[in-house]
């Protein structure tokens, strides 16, 4: 009977290969692992991230290169020599390549293009030169064009010729001798069609065309609209400039939902990851939200203090303060989360600003009547179990319930139209949400709550 002897783990692998200082078999070892397998490699010995970039063949080092986060790459930048750096760099597509020099230092950025071939040198030149956040900064020149005089058997050739130093060949772009974009064709109508057949008989001169200085955001939607894997983006005079592949897309989109989810929290954006943020900054990311909302949280002691002899004279009103406060606030911070996500995923616009209002109207007045009812009878339970809120619980109980429904339906409308107000002023509308609403609702809820309260208990217990 045989054991069969069990196989070391790739881990324990890469640490026998990585003493031996064999930068053959170091390269051959890395090159027959995949990509996500080396990029674990590099997280788990930091050791060495720069050592497994410079023994891998160039292209899957920028495979590697381009996938791992920020603070990696400007670790293994730095550590590199000047001209590992620099095959690096000039083997990275022109899209991530940008990406990552345009969260450098510009003296770094500026050493670090001296390293690019000239041709290169152009191209990140050019893609720096266009907005942040804007397409121009994800496009890259790397894709696949034909004409439309061409025969299928044409397009296979150009292909085989460009097709490896390409982006994406899933789709081909027609343009004609000025180099304006005619058409998009996918890959498949050309494998279904004889060799014989031209382009321009394939066309439809349908397409769906990006501008460098369209936002990311917006072209996100595009992509999912269209259900598309790249999108070419066009000048003004509709010259073909470059494709936006969906990777780059997907790696947008993430950033984004990372900075909405942060600044629903009530903190500015970070950078970087969490664990790399200097304390200090992480500190000034924080400490100027708080203070706006500690600011904010005044507002209610100065409600609570003109509202002073109307506590005095009824100590129960007081023990409602939580209740009535954190129901507008749950209710604001919810309507804030909704239409923020609905505004993300395009499901809603500025315009429909007053079908959204109405909606919410009823449902905050849906939502507070069934708390109000629950609070009036936590009043009327009170009283007959606990004898608690005098001979006046029923009015007091209205008291509550009432002041609930005001607060909630206000809670509600705070929420939904602030983040649309805010886009409409070209703000982000994540900084609405939950804290901002949250103290907002606190104040308004106390005036709401006290006002309520001084009617109805007028003349009785005020």
């Amino acid at each position: 009977m045989s054991l069969e002897l069990e196989q070391p783990s790739l881990k324990e692998q890469f640490s026998a290969i990585i003493l031996t200082e064999d930068k053959l078999g170091i390269r051959d070892f890395l090159d027959d692992q995949n990509i996500s397998d080396v990029v674990e490699l590099v997280y788990e010995f930091p050791e060495y991230e720069s050592q497994i970039i410079a023994n891998m063949s160039v292209h899957r080092a920028a495979s590697v290169f381009k996938i791992l986060d920020l603070s990696t790459q400007k670790n293994i930048i730095h550590e590199l020599p000047a001209n590992t750096t620099a095959s690096l760099l000039n083997e990275l597509p022109a899209d991530d390549r940008t990406d990552f020099l345009e969260e450098l230092p510009s003296n770094v950025v500026r050493e670090l293009i001296k390293l690019l071939d000239p041709e290169e040198r152009k191209i990140t030149l050019s893609l720096l030169g266009y907005p942040e956040n804007s397409i121009g900064r994800l496009m890259t020149p790397d894709y696949v064009y034909i004409y439309p005089w061409n025969t299928i058997e044409e397009v296979f050739s150009t292909i085989r010729k460009y097709g490896k130093d390409s982006e994406t060949i899933n789709v081909i772009y027609v343009i004609n001798e000025k180099g304006e974009l005619l058409d998009d064709i996918r890959i498949r109508d050309f494998i279904l069609n004889p060799p014989d057949k031209k382009v321009e008989e394939l066309m439809d001169e349908r397409f769906v065309a990006l501008h460098p200085e369209d936002d990311q955001e917006m072209a996100s939607e595009i992509f999912k609209m269209n259900n598309r894997v790249a999108l070419p983006v066009v000048s003004k005079s509709n010259k073909l400039l470059g494709i936006v592949t969906i990777d780059d897309i997907l790696w947008v989109a993430s950033e984004e939902f990372s900075e909405d989810m942060q600044k629903m929290g009530g903190t500015a954006a970070l950078d970087e990851p969490y664990l790399d943020v200097p304390l200090f900054k992480l500190y000034k990311k924080r400490i100027i939200w708080l203070l706006i909302l500690f600011v904010g949280e005044t507002l209610t002691i100065a409600a609570m203090s003109g509202f002073q002899k109307t506590l005095e004279q009824v100590l129960v009103l007081s023990t409602f303060i939580p209740l009535i406060i954190s129901s507008g606030g749950n209710s604001g911070s919810q309507a804030a989360t909704l239409i923020i996500q609905a505004m993300a995923l395009g499901e809603i616009t500025v315009q429909d600003w007053w079908r959204i209002a109405k909606r919410e109207v009823q449902s905050g007045l849906f939502m507070g009547i069934t708390l109000g009812i629950l609070g009036f009878f936590i009043v009327f339970g009170g009283y007959h179990f606990f004898g608690l809120f005098g001979e006046h619980f029923v009015r007091i109980g209205f008291a509550i319930a009432i002041a609930i429904i005001g607060v909630v339906l206000w809670g509600t409308i705070m929420g939904s139209m602030l983040p649309l107000l805010l886009k409409k002023w070209g703000a982000d509308p994540a900084t609405s949400s939950t804290p901002f609403i949250a103290t907002l609702v606190d104040v308004t809820g106390l005036l709401i709550y006290f006002g309520t309260a001084f009617l109805l208990l007028k003349g009785v217990l005020l």
